[in-house]
């Protein structure tokens, strides 16, 4: 089981070569990208939990995490434009 190990040590080490021989600019693209999906993903979930909770009468619940997901969406709206600037320069 030690090499299994070694190896996957190996390929940590070069995630980190790869990441690191990358500009600041590509980084930070790479981040904000990943956080746009990572959100847009939140938002659908709880839409999706907030219909559910709605037909299950918890009304006052549903239109809460309607909120949170509009809320959510808004945060992926500064992600993306933090993303266009980035992208700009």
């Amino acid at each position: 089981m030690a090499p299994h190990h070694n190896g996957d040590s190996d390929h940590h080490h070069h995630d980190r070569e790869t990441t690191s021989a990358l500009s600041f600019d590509e980084k930070l693209i790479i981040r904000l990208e990943h956080w746009v999906k990572h959100n847009d993903d939140h938002a659908k979930t709880y839409n999706d939990w907030a219909q559910m909770a709605k037909e299950n009468d918890l009304e006052e619940a549903g239109v809460l995490l309607d909120d949170v997901a509009k809320m959510t969406r808004l945060i992926t709206g500064k992600f993306e434009a933090a993303l266009a600037i980035v992208k700009k320069a």
